[in-house]
């Protein structure tokens, strides 16, 4: 169930200065200074179509950028709006190169699925793109800590082959540990959205403020529901084996701007 409350899309500016890390390669996050902060208008920015969150730093309007896995290294555009016009400020995107990781899976239809999970498929990958698009009107997080206590056995950005078959780059952390071991919130957000989806499990969805997310897949148990706000520390749910997977294990993602960032990046 998608929980769609009535608060506007547009980015707002928060207060306090920023936690995210300046780290501007390929699933990294760029933090670009948009100048003195004058006024109580906060610009509206996007890189490309995505609207980018927008915070208050030492005086100065910081845009705060999450750069797509599959981006090109080089210079990029933001489209930064002000009252008095339209401007365009550029940030460059450092290359780096990410591993690769190659996985059997035994369930051949979780590599390859039938044309009636396809069908499934598309639906569930409609729903998420509406769920990564929808933001709260301020932040509502300081700082994330981890959400589980396991050993990391995936880390962001692989370049991953199912049996051999290229798929996307591993957009998150996964943490092997055993099934039924808690999952708590990290920073303090909204439950957007929870379900049952075919790659990746019982999922969770959490909005912590201006586009900026986490998700959690391949749970046993949810013990939240759309709608609910936790807190960090709020048991959330439980990690299983369900969905595409090897073993027990935690699949954690963060999201800026609708795109998959290193959740390193938002950790002390």
């Amino acid at each position: 169930m998608l929980f769609a409350p009535g608060f506007g899309s547009i980015a707002h500016a928060d207060s306090h200065a920023a936690f995210f890390e300046h780290r501007p390669i390929p699933g990294g996050i760029a933090i670009v200074d948009l100048g003195e902060a004058r006024g109580n208008s906060t610009p509206i920015v996007k890189f490309g179509q995505r609207l980018v969150a927008v915070v208050k730093n030492d005086g100065h309007w910081n845009a705060v950028v999450g750069i797509p896995l599959q981006s090109e290294p080089g210079e990029k555009n933001l489209i930064v709006k002000h009252p008095s016009g339209e401007r365009e400020v550029a940030f460059t995107v450092d290359s780096f190169e990410y591993e690769e990781q190659h996985i059997i899976i035994k369930d051949k239809n979780k590599v390859n699925p039938a044309s009636l999970d396809l069908k499934r498929i598309q639906k569930e990958n409609k729903r998420i793109a509406e769920v990564k698009a929808y933001r709260y009107k301020k932040l509502l997080s300081e700082q994330f800590q981890l959400p589980v206590d396991g050993v990391l056995s995936s880390p962001f950005g692989l370049k991953r082959f199912f049996n051999g078959q290229a798929r996307r780059p591993h957009g998150g952390l996964d943490f092997a540990a055993p099934t039924g071991t808690p999952i708590y919130a990290p920073a303090t957000g909204l439950v957007v959205d929870t379900g049952d989806y075919f790659f990746n499990g019982n999922s969770i969805f959490l909005e912590h403020g201006l586009g900026l997310q986490s998700f959690y897949a391949h749970l046993s148990k949810i013990h939240v529901k759309p709608g609910d706000k936790v807190k960090p520390g709020d048991l959330i749910g439980e990690v299983g084996a369900t969905g595409r997977v090897t073993g027990p294990h935690l699949h954690w993602s963060v999201g800026l701007n609708g795109t998959w960032v290193d959740p390193n990046l938002v950790l002390p």
